[in-house]
């Protein structure tokens, strides 16, 4: 990024800051939850998601060809995206006024999604309270490493960094392995997450003993096997997705990054955050979580008054990073953060950038 630039990108930044000072008042009326509709949604939702299933369930059993049963999988691997979605928000405690309906409801969402309730709310408020700090990228977020970083690494763990970061790990394998095997284990031991230590083996538990009972009660319709297979389908689908969308509503050229010293929260929103500008029927399937710099701003706003929010107050589309879905695949080119030009490069980049090092060196 050359002077002009950086001085422009400043600019924007300090725009943000005066014009946006008074955001709170802005958000204040999206942020009350209605059960009404909350109750609605998750109705919606899990007929949406369980009638589907029982169709797949139906084909396997009635010996129809499991492409039929994978194909089906991809409408509904998004649909139980929209099922983490409400998870994700009575994780924030936004979802419903009371809590114990949001933990109910929540708890509820997690048999399905396998992903356990209250360890991974606590690690994603970390996340909403770090967003954009180079220090704390690895938790609730892709790792960002530095090119800094990067180029300190050993060749093994660069080998590592490099699958990590590329399409084929995180169209293919990333989602189910972050999904059913990340998920299965806390990984972080800090005082923060001191509360909900127990959360994973609970829920593991839980989670094993609920699908072994539902594969047997199966097994006098079809071969318990059939479970499974549905299951899997699905969570594949549903695990590419959700790693897909983490990925590109915080990884793309322009994102907003800092050091813990000179981090802002409102910066770290409205431009660490894309909005993902989807089909309005995709809105509608991932619960509206493409407007995520206005969902990073104001977590309490529940997703069903999201859409309105970012209608009524074109503020926020102002200077925000806008994503279309065919802009968003060049977003699997931000590979790592570059201190200098203060943006994310790939790694043809960077390694062009070290050439030039050695040669001016030399």
């Amino acid at each position: 990024m050359n002077a002009a630039a950086a001085n422009s990108n400043q600019e924007v930044y300090e725009n943000i800051k005066q014009e946006l000072k008074d955001w709170h008042k802005l958000l204040k009326e999206y942020q009350i939850p209605d059960t009404k509709k909350a109750l609605f949604h998750t109705a919606l939702t899990f007929l949406m998601y369980g009638s589907v299933w029982v169709l797949q369930y139906w084909l396997l059993a009635n010996d129809y060809s499991f492409w039929w049963v994978l194909a089906i999988s991809i409408f509904n691997g998004v649909a139980l995206g929209r099922v983490f979605i409400i998870q994700h928000d009575c994780g924030h405690k936004s979802f419903t006024p009371k809590k114990w309906l949001n933990d109910t409801i929540g708890t509820i969402c997690s048999f399905m999604t396998i992903i356990p309730y209250k360890y991974w709310a606590k690690s994603h408020d970390f996340h909403h309270a770090h967003n954009g700090q180079l220090e704390t990228s690895d938790i609730g977020d892709f790792e960002c490493l530095t090119t800094e970083q990067y180029a300190a690494l050993s060749i093994k763990k660069k080998i590592r960094y490099r699958v990590y970061r590329s399409p084929a790990y995180i169209l293919t394998l990333g989602g189910i392995i972050y999904v059913a095997i990340f998920n299965r284990f806390r990984f972080l031991k800090s005082e923060y997450f001191e509360k909900v230590k127990n959360n994973v083996t609970v829920n593991n538990f839980l989670f094993v003993s609920a699908y072994v009972l539902l594969a047997f009660g199966l097994s006098f319709v079809s071969d318990w096997k059939n479970f499974f297979i549905v299951q899997f389908a699905n969570l594949f689908v549903f695990g590419t997705m959700a790693l897909w969308f983490f990925y590109v509503q915080h990884q793309y050229e322009e994102v907003y990054k800092e050091g813990k010293e000179n981090w802002n929260y409102l910066l770290s929103a409205i431009r660490g955050s894309t909005f993902y500008q989807l089909p309005r029927f995709m809105h509608f399937m991932t619960g509206n979580i493409g407007y995520h710099h206005i969902h990073h701003l104001c977590p309490s706003i529940p997703f069903y008054n999201l859409r309105k929010c970012s209608i009524e107050n074109p503020i926020f589309q102002k200077y925000c990073i806008p994503l279309t879905v065919t802009q968003s695949f060049k977003a699997i080119f931000a590979n790592m953060w570059d201190e200098d030009s203060k943006k994310m490069i790939s790694f043809g980049e960077f390694k062009a950038k070290m050439k030039k090092k050695q040669e001016s060196n030399s």
